[in-house]
């Protein structure tokens, strides 16, 4: 409160000493200095920057590349230095600063329109300088009345409030309320209201191929009171000439449904102002969250096409989408494959990112043409997602890129290798990771995925169908992976598996699904199928390389009471756990430490039990005896607050 009190009272010393320079100044130079502020707010504000690129591109940009988006941009930011310095030159205009400088065109439709006693409403938009364009509406011959909400700045708004009324604006601020719009209309007087910029308090009308939320105050009162509501445009044609245009009456459409009518009739205004906007961009004010209450968000999954990786992604891509789902809004995912020229051009496009700035990336876009296949690029540049996801280190950098050019809310998973998390509106680290604390970084114990109840019961029910399995039988499953770097599992140890496993089937008369992977070794899968094809219990045998089934993992999760898996996938133990079924993991030779620190950790806090391959049938029926209860991982739930904060 207080720094808005500092602000307002330097604020207004400063608009009362410069105005009297700048309207003393040839209006050229003054318009000059206009252009030259607005290319200081360009350079200096970053963020209000960033947000008019990305707004414009998102509007405008399938036709513009990304130089022709920032010089726009730039467009924009001169045009509304400009307006700043109109408002300090709004007591210049009388009757011949209006002949000298202003043409109007359509003044016609709203005295005519005055004629019919009922008012009139100019319904305008926030482009150009639109408080230098209220005092010209003032002066175009008719009772003029400006409708106005009061800002932060209290003495500044005074100041302004005091530039009106000197021309002629009558001022109805949102304390006199709707009450003081009725009467100037039961007068017969001309309202300026504005039609963008609805807030939590408009609804959601198409602009620019997206919901966006405008406000209703001008269509209301058109409905009810048969007031003229009249579209007009300001345009900046030559340094001070403008251009005034008030379009036609729009006929505003009764059907009886009161809520059917004010958005359809809204709509067609809002179009009418989307086709001005797209023939004069530069002027209307991109700063601003234009969709930031729309009923609908785009989310872009940035794959690297390692399937644990994209199953990640997939996992807090559906937490987002129920998210959204709880506030009536609709989400559609997309999925990209990141595929590089080549294993230089990765590391290169690393260390470029790790050298860039936070918004010195927006409007480039150099590196992922130069490193990145024309094809991935291609399908980049098309979208305009927001929200971005991302699993892996090697990604991290395109997630970056890619957020940063969009303004979208950017998830990572995983470290982002080179990239500091801060860079990332959400980072997710899992434990065995060491992640330090930040308010943007969730740790969480396993790998996420997009293991639930309703998952699981959909997954079986398509392996049921297409196995002919019983549904009310006792399934062991066995998941075997397969081999990774510096890791390998041997013949020797699945053989013994294998034995453990069969004798496991006969003690408890349990049937047996066992699915491998496409890591899986050609000598583990020739093992398998003669250890397995000719035996009674086995009711299904995937081996990954020649017949995968897409159901195989969920549909075995979800029918199996007891899941004994090899130790070297994380996601594989993680999505096991999520069943909340008995997971055994049997110990290898040659796993890293980042393993073994996951696979004690979840051990020792019984998410899972580890046992030596020789020991399994007496663990598992020592536990399968007991059946202690089985613990939940918390990893949703923890994703689930966090996106919470940024969506």
């Amino acid at each position: 409160m207080k720094n808005f009190f500092l602000a307002d009272y330097l604020g207004c010393i400063l608009f009362k000493t410069l105005g009297p320079i700048l309207r003393i100044l040839p209006l050229k130079c003054s318009l000059f200095l206009g252009r030259r502020l607005g290319d200081c707010f360009y350079y200096l504000d970053l963020k209000h920057k960033a947000r008019a690129y990305a707004n414009i591109k998102f509007a405008l940009g399938s036709k513009l590349s990304c130089l022709e988006l920032s010089r726009l941009t730039r467009s924009f930011y001169q045009s509304f230095g400009q307006s700043i310095i109109e408002v300090f030159l709004i007591p210049l205009v009388d009757r011949n600063y209006m002949d000298k400088h202003i043409n109007i065109e359509g003044a016609e439709h709203i005295l005519e329109a005055l004629k019919r006693g009922k008012g009139a409403i100019l319904a305008g938009i926030h482009a150009g300088s639109w408080e230098f364009y209220n005092v010209i509406s003032a002066n175009l011959g008719f009772p003029f009345v400006l409708f106005v909400k009061d800002q932060k700045f209290p003495r500044l708004n005074r100041l302004l409030n005091n530039y009106r009324r000197d021309k002629g604006c009558r001022i109805i601020t949102r304390d006199q309320g709707l009450r003081g719009l009725i009467g100037a209309l039961k007068n017969n007087q001309a309202i300026g209201m504005m039609v963008d910029q609805g807030g939590r308090a408009g609804i959601p009308v198409n602009f620019f191929g997206r919901s966006a939320s405008m406000p209703t105050g001008a269509v209301k009162l058109a409905l009810k009171y048969g007031a003229a509501l009249i579209p007009i445009f300001f345009v900046r044609t030559c340094g001070p000439k403008i251009k005034v245009w008030a379009g036609k009456e729009i006929v505003i459409d009764k059907t009886g449904n009161e809520d059917q009518d004010i958005g359809h009739n809204l709509q067609k205004i809002v179009t009418i102002f989307e086709d001005f906007i797209r023939r004069n961009p530069k002027e209307y004010l991109w700063t601003y969250k234009i969709w930031k209450h729309t009923d609908q968000r785009d989310i872009v999954i940035l794959s690297d096409t390692k399937t644990g990786h994209l199953r990640q992604s997939e996992a807090v891509a559906k937490i987002a989408e129920n998210l959204l789902n709880e506030k009536n809004i609709r989400s559609k995912v997309s999925v990209v494959e990141i595929n590089f020229k080549n294993k230089f051009a990765k590391l290169i496009l690393s260390i470029s990112v790790h050298l860039s700035g936070k918004y010195s990336c927006q409007g480039c876009l150099n590196c992922l043409r130069a490193f990145l296949t024309e094809k991935t690029y291609e399908t980049l540049v098309r979208l305009k997602p927001d929200i971005v996801i991302s699993a892996g280190s090697s990604i991290a950098g395109v997630n970056f890129i890619f957020s940063s050019e969009n303004q979208s809310k950017s998830v990572v998973i995983m470290r982002p290798a080179l990239l500091g998390t801060d860079r990332f509106d959400l980072v997710i680290i899992p434990r065995h990771d060491h992640p330090l604390k930040s308010k943007n970084i969730v740790v969480v114990e396993g790998a996420l995925n997009l293991i639930d109840d309703k998952y699981l019961e959909k997954e079986s029910a398509e392996l049921i169908k297409s196995q002919g399995l019983n549904k009310q039988g006792l399934y062991i499953g066995l998941l075997i992976g397969g081999d990774s770097k510096g890791f390998s599992l041997s013949s020797g140890l699945i053989h013994n598996v294998i034995r453990e496993v069969k004798t496991l089937a006969e003690d408890l008369g349990a049937e047996i699904l066992v699915t491998t992977s496409r890591r899986t070794s050609l000598e583990v899968e020739g093992l398998i199928k003669r250890e397995f094809k000719d035996y009674p219990p086995v009711k299904l045998m995937v081996i990954a390389n020649e017949k995968n089934i897409p159901q195989a993992i969920g549909g075995i999760l979800g029918l199996s009471k007891i899941i004994i898996s090899s130790p070297e996938s994380i996601s594989m133990i993680s999505e096991a756990v999520a069943s909340k079924k008995y997971v055994f993991v049997f110990n290898a030779p040659g796993l890293s430490l980042k393993h073994k620190t996951f696979l004690n950790y979840f051990a020792k806090n019984k998410y899972i039990y580890t046992v030596e391959g020789g020991n399994l049938s007496s663990l598992v029926n020592s536990v399968w005896r007991d059946k202690p209860i089985t613990p939940c991982l918390k990893d949703n739930y923890l994703v689930t607050e966090a996106l919470k904060k940024i969506l």
